[in-house]
């Protein structure tokens, strides 16, 4: 039993990513068994294992966790049938019998700072402002504004995660475009908002 757990820990390890038609910052990771395409990842922002992103712009110092679902194809749901061979465009069955038009992928905007727990399914088109938390299992098909953490199936608007004025603050600050340099001689107080927001005064 134990060496079954073992093997199969292995083999999670060892899956290569899969990266196709995306620009992935130097400073950013993908994690094993991860399929990401259409996408462009920003700096220090990483992927976890198992996840799916497909057409999707991911702000900097993202934390995107395992057995995620961002983006994706959508269907015509107010047409005679929903299925991808009555639209324009190549389809798993190699066959169209129409042409009509219907653009099946939208993107999906994440801004910086974003922090999406396990298991999340993300509707494409939706777009998760900075500083934004989405709890782990949720399935989220509407905006989320900046600071605001949701959660649950269908996700919901729980709380923001301080309050307005010191939202629009570190917005203001724009932290996150910083370079390297200025995050390591100020990376001391990013455990204090009270203190960080004092060095632009």
């Amino acid at each position: 039993m134990k060496y079954n757990y073992l093997l199969a820990k292995l083999i999670k390890k060892v899956q290569i990513p899969a990266i196709r038609n995306s620009r992935v910052d130097r400073t950013a990771r993908v994690c094993s068994a991860s399929h990401v395409l259409n996408t462009m990842l920003g700096r220090y922002s990483y992927i976890g294992n198992s996840c799916t992103v497909v057409n999707v712009t991911i702000g900097s110092f993202c934390s995107i966790a395992d057995n995620c679902i961002i983006g994706g194809a959508s269907h015509p749901i107010d047409w005679v049938s929903s299925s991808p061979v009555f639209h324009e465009g190549r389809n798993i069955m190699k066959k169209n019998f129409a042409s009509h038009e219907y653009n099946t992928v939208e993107e999906t905007v994440i801004g910086n700072d974003v922090w999406i727990g396990n298991n999340c399914l993300i509707k494409s088109g939706i777009k998760i402002e900075h500083g934004a938390v989405i709890g782990m299992g949720s399935v989220l098909t509407k905006n989320v504004g900046a600071y605001e953490i949701w959660a649950g199936n269908p996700a919901k608007f729980i709380r923001k995660r301080f309050d307005d004025d010191v939202i629009e603050k570190l917005l203001e600050s724009n932290w996150w475009e910083w370079g390297d340099i200025t995050l390591s001689r100020e990376a001391n107080c990013f455990n204090d908002v009270k203190t960080f927001l004092k060095l632009g005064e």
